[in-house]
C-alpha cells in the first residue's frame, strides 16, 4: 500500500475516533444532566407551620400539602432565621444569614455579587425559573419590574412583580417594562405561568421557584374558598387573645380560606408534573418566609420570637430517592435549603454558604444534625409591634431571644408549648438562661454578628426605605435622607 494511501486511512481512522469520543462524551453528559433533579419550590407568603392539616391543625383544609407531605419528609421543626419578607428570601437564596448577605431590613436591594442556588445550577446546566413575588430588588415596589441581568440574581425564565400584596388585581413582567394583568386571583395566576414552564420542559433540568402572594394580609380569597369557613367554629390557639388587630376570628378563618386556595394550586402542580412524567426526578419543596401571630400572645404578624412567627413549613417530597411518609424534628432553617438541594443536584455547596447540608438525612443515612436554630432581627417596625432588634437560639426544648442589652423571653417548650410562661429571670432556670445566653454569644462570633448591622430609626415604617430611592444598606439610606429630606407635607 502506498504511503499516501496509509496516511489518509489514519487520518480516517482518528477522524471516527475523535468522532465518536464526542458521541460518548456528549451521551455522558447528557445522561447525567437528565440523572439530576429538578427542583420545584413553592412558597407561599406567611403561611405559619401551625396552619397545616399535616401539622395537626384539624380546621384548615390542605388536602394536597398533606398529601406532598406524606409522599416526602415532613421537617416539622422549619424555621424562618430572619422571620419577615425580604430578608428571609435573601436567606434562602444565599444560604447566608442576613447580617452576611446584607438583607437586614425589608426592601433593601440584595446585592449583585451575592451567589445564589439559582446561579450555581444555571452554571451547574439547570434552566432556572423565577414566578410571582421577587421583592429583592429594593427600591419603590411600583410598577415592580426588575430588569434582565444581575439583578435575577441567576434566574433566565422571568415572569414577576417585585412587591405587591393586590391579591385580586396584580401583574407581572417578563423581560421588557410592559406590565401583564394575571387577570386572576394571584395564587391561580401564579399556577398558570408554572404550569406553562413545566409544559416547555425538555431535557435540560429545571429549578423553578414560585412564590406567591397569598395567604399574606389583606386576608381575603375568593368567595367559594371563604364560604367553607365559619369564623364561629374555628378552634382557637390557647395563647390566642381576642380583639388583638389583624387577629381576630374573622381574619384567621380568611387566611385559612386563602391557604385553602393555595393548596389547591398546588394539586394542581403534583398533578402537572404527574401528567408530564416529571413527578419522580422532581424535588418538590414548600416552605413559607414566615409566620403571622394572628392575635397568638396578643400580637400581629411577624418579626417575632414567638412558633407563630419563626416555624413555617418544610416539606420535600423526591419519590427517586426520598423515602415517602417519613417525619422528622431535625432542625431545619431557611440557610440550610440551598446548601441542602444543591448536594441532592450533585453541585457542591460554596464555603461561603452558613447552613446546614441535610442531604444525607432525606436519603436514609446518618449524618450530624443541627442542634440549634439562631435567629435575627435587626431593628424596629411599628407596623407590627416590633419594638427593637434582638437575637434568639432555639433547641428541640427551649427558645431564648434578647435584645440589645437584655435577656427578653425564654420558654420551655415540652412544658409550655404555646409559650404562656416567659422563664426569663426565673431563678430556677439561672443556669439555663446563661447557657442559653452563651451558646448564643458563641454563634455570633462564629458567624460574625457583631451587632453592626442593626439600626434603630423606623426606617421601614410608612414605606420611608423605599418610597423614593434604592439602598443596599440601612446606613446607605440614612445619609441619603439627611442629604434630600422628604418634602414637608402641604397645609390644608
Amino acid at each position: 500500500m502506498k504511503k499516501e494511501s496509509r496516511g489518509i486511512i489514519e487520518i480516517v481512522l482518528v477522524t471516527i475516533r475523535s468522532a465518536l469520543f464526542l458521541t460518548i462524551l456528549v451521551a455522558v453528559v447528557n445522561g447525567q444532566m437528565r440523572e439530576r433533579p429538578n427542583i420545584l419550590f413553592i412558597l407561599p407568603d406567611q403561611l405559619r407551620a401551625q396552619s397545616l392539616g399535616c401539622m395537626g391543625n384539624s380546621d384548615v383544609i390542605t388536602p394536597h400539602i398533606d398529601r406532598l407531605a406524606a409522599e416526602g419528609m415532613l421537617f416539622r421543626q422549619t424555621f424562618a432565621n430572619t422571620p419577615v419578607c425580604c430578608p428571609a428570601r435573601a436567606n434562602l437564596l444565599t444560604g447566608k444569614y442576613a447580617h452576611r448577605n446584607g438583607m437586614v431590613a425589608n426592601d433593601l436591594r440584595l446585592r449583585e455579587s451575592e451567589i445564589t442556588i439559582a446561579e450555581l445550577l444555571r452554571d451547574a446546566g439547570y434552566r432556572t425559573g423565577f414566578i410571582g413575588k421577587w421583592h429583592l430588588d429594593g427600591g419603590p415596589r411600583e410598577p415592580g419590574y426588575v430588569p434582565p441581568g444581575e439583578r435575577r440574581q441567576g434566574f433566565d425564565f422571568w415572569a414577576a412583580h417585585e412587591c405587591s400584596h393586590r391579591h385580586f388585581d396584580n401583574h407581572y413582567f417578563r423581560d421588557d417594562p410592559t406590565p401583564i394583568r394575571l387577570g386572576k386571583y394571584e395564587a391561580e395566576g401564579w399556577t398558570d405561568l408554572a404550569i406553562q414552564f413545566l409544559q416547555a420542559q425538555g431535557s435540560q433540568p429545571f429549578f423553578l421557584m414560585l412564590q406567591m402572594g397569598p395567604p399574606h394580609d389583606p386576608y381575603k380569597a375568593p368567595g367559594r374558598y371563604e364560604a367553607l369557613y365559619d369564623p364561629l367554629r374555628l378552634i382557637m390557639r390557647p395563647n390566642w387573645i381576642d380583639g388583638t388587630r389583624m387577629g381576630s376570628r374573622q381574619d384567621i378563618a380568611s387566611y385559612y380560606a386563602q391557604i385553602t386556595a393555595v393548596d389547591d394550586q398546588v394539586g394542581r402542580l403534583l398533578s402537572a408534573l404527574r401528567e408530564l412524567n416529571l413527578d419522580r426526578q422532581t424535588i418538590v419543596v414548600l416552605s413559607s418566609d414566615h409566620g403571622d401571630m394572628l392575635g397568638s400572645q396578643g400580637r400581629r404578624l411577624k418579626r417575632k420570637p414567638w412558633e407563630e412567627s419563626i416555624r413555617v413549613p418544610g416539606i420535600i417530597r423526591y419519590p427517586d430517592r426520598v423515602r415517602p411518609g417519613q417525619q422528622t424534628d431535625a432542625l431545619l432553617t431557611h440557610v440550610d435549603f440551598a446548601p441542602t438541594l444543591l448536594s441532592m443536584c450533585g453541585v457542591k455547596p460554596p464555603r461561603s454558604m452558613q447552613g446546614a447540608d441535610l442531604s444525607r438525612l432525606l436519603l436514609g443515612q446518618s449524618q450530624p444534625l443541627p442542634d440549634a436554630a439562631f435567629f435575627q432581627i435587626f431593628g424596629p417596625f411599628e407596623g407590627d409591634e416590633t419594638a427593637h432588634s434582638w437575637r434568639g437560639i432555639r433547641t428541640d426544648r427551649y427558645m431564648y431571644a434578647r435584645e440589645k442589652t437584655r435577656p427578653w423571653v425564654l420558654y420551655d417548650l415540652l412544658k409550655d408549648p404555646y409559650q404562656q410562661t416567659n422563664l426569663v429571670g426565673d431563678p430556677e432556670y439561672s443556669r439555663l438562661q446563661a447557657e442559653m445566653d452563651r451558646r448564643l454569644a458563641r454563634w455570633r462570633r462564629r458567624t460574625g454578628d457583631d451587632g453592626s448591622a442593626d439600626w434603630t430609626e423606623l426606617v421601614e415604617d410608612r414605606g420611608r426605605l423605599y418610597n423614593r430611592a434604592t439602598f443596599y444598606t440601612v446606613e446607605e439610606f440614612l445619609q441619603w435622607e439627611r442629604q434630600n429630606p422628604p418634602p414637608a407635607p402641604k397645609n390644608r
